[in-house]
């Protein structure tokens, strides 16, 4: 498999750190948790990650979020049965490379077999092979895979078992909360119980799709923490560094995802903010001396190092040059109708933004040693 087509420093199945050596006998839930906190610990006990996006969580997009504080990242949700099957598919849209670890490599699926097939393929480049038990969009709904395997608990717990049984690698789960809590721990012990090492809780349901609309429920994630004694990470509401603690204060959980906020902002674990999160308070925040387009030309380069489709590019560029666009919609239009985009074109696009005289910065919390306005002239 070709997981880097252009880097010098892509990896090789024999490059690979080997995992210990695995009893594959679960001898009891106890020895099952000691080795869930065993491989947690020895990762370092990554606390910021970056959740699993369709097409969005790449890896030149990971290794931006990780030169700005990202500590763990998943890969984007990959379709098992496509990935055992395609050659083609395997190698445009899973690529890593050394540096990219921690790594969640997360596939959807169906089937045990097939799931396995498609997991004993990555194992060697990975950190925990996870299944998505989450998504709630209608494709899912279709392909009967993410969070519509809530209605086939016996599938579910399948699934695990036949990971967990099988791989060297750390099995973990990706899950939404069921309407009743007592369901949703239900479903959170099957799944330690079934092999599940780590388990990640989106604190919604799955018919809370606009988190915009619908607030995670950090209670029930708590809950979910509460009654299990594996490593759990917690998904929803992380749109600042404020909110990382409040999260990680209120669920008790080991780490938290962010999705949404970091594809405006792959800065947000190194405590830049937007302008959004700022408002009201902008006394206590300073220019932090990036923007959106900084981050652009960051994330551009590590295409270029790291390739990757261009509809995958250009859904970063909307994300993060939105404000910008709003502000210069005759910029975006030229942009949407490129038939065919390159490099060159892009950062000529991001310099006809800042010949604007346009600047829409990223702000970070002003230090406790950093003189205020009314300091300066008291």
């Amino acid at each position: 498999m070709a997981l880097t087509r252009t880097s010098s420093d892509s990896i090789q199945p024999e490059q690979q750190q080997q995992h210990a050596p695995r009893n594959l006998t679960l001898n009891g839930e106890d020895s099952r948790v000691q080795r869930a906190w065993t491989h947690w610990t020895n990762l370092g006990r990554p606390k910021l990650i970056v959740a699993p996006m369709v097409d969005n969580s790449e890896l030149p997009f990971r290794m931006l979020c990780r030169k700005y504080g990202a500590q763990a990242a998943y890969t984007p949700m990959l379709h098992s049965r496509i990935f055992s099957e395609t050659e083609k598919y395997r190698n445009e849209e899973f690529t890593t490379c050394k540096e990219d670890r921690p790594l969640f490599v997360q596939f959807c699926a169906n089937d045990p077999d097939v799931l396995l097939e498609a997991a004993q393929r990555v194992e060697p480049y990975c950190d925990y092979v996870d299944i998505n038990l989450g998504c709630p969009q209608r494709i899912a709904k279709r392909g009967n895979y993410g969070a519509f395997l809530m209605d086939n608990l016996p599938l579910v717990k399948s699934l695990v078992e036949k990971l967990a049984l099988n791989l060297e690698v750390p099995v973990s789960c990706k899950i939404r909360l069921f309407p009743k809590l007592e369901d949703t721990l239900k479903y959170a012990r099957m799944l330690e119980e079934a092999g599940c090492l780590l388990l990640a809780v989106h604190g919604r349901t799955r018919d809370e799709k606009d988190g915009s609309k619908f607030r995670a429920d950090w209670k029930a994630i708590k809950a979910v923490k509460d009654a299990v004694r594996i490593p759990v990470l917690a998904n929803g509401n992380i749109r600042h560094m404020d909110d990382v603690k409040d999260c990680l204060e209120a669920t008790g959980a080991e780490g938290v995802l962010s999705a949404e906020t970091l594809l405006e902002n792959p800065a947000l674990f190194a405590g830049f903010r937007t302008a959004e999160w700022v408002s009201g308070c902008e006394g206590d925040f300073v220019d932090g001396n990036l923007d959106q387009a900084d981050l652009l030309i960051e994330y551009l380069n590590l295409c270029e190092k790291y390739p990757v489709p261009w509809r995958i590019i250009r859904s970063h560029v909307h994300k993060l040059l939105g404000d910008w666009f709003s502000l210069q919609p005759q910029i975006r239009e030229d942009f949407n109708k490129q038939y065919k985009i390159t490099f060159e074109y892009l950062y000529d696009m991001v310099d006809q933004l800042r010949a604007t005289g346009t600047r829409i910065p990223l702000y970070l919390k002003r230090t406790e040693t950093e003189p205020t306005d009314t300091d300066q002239y008291s």
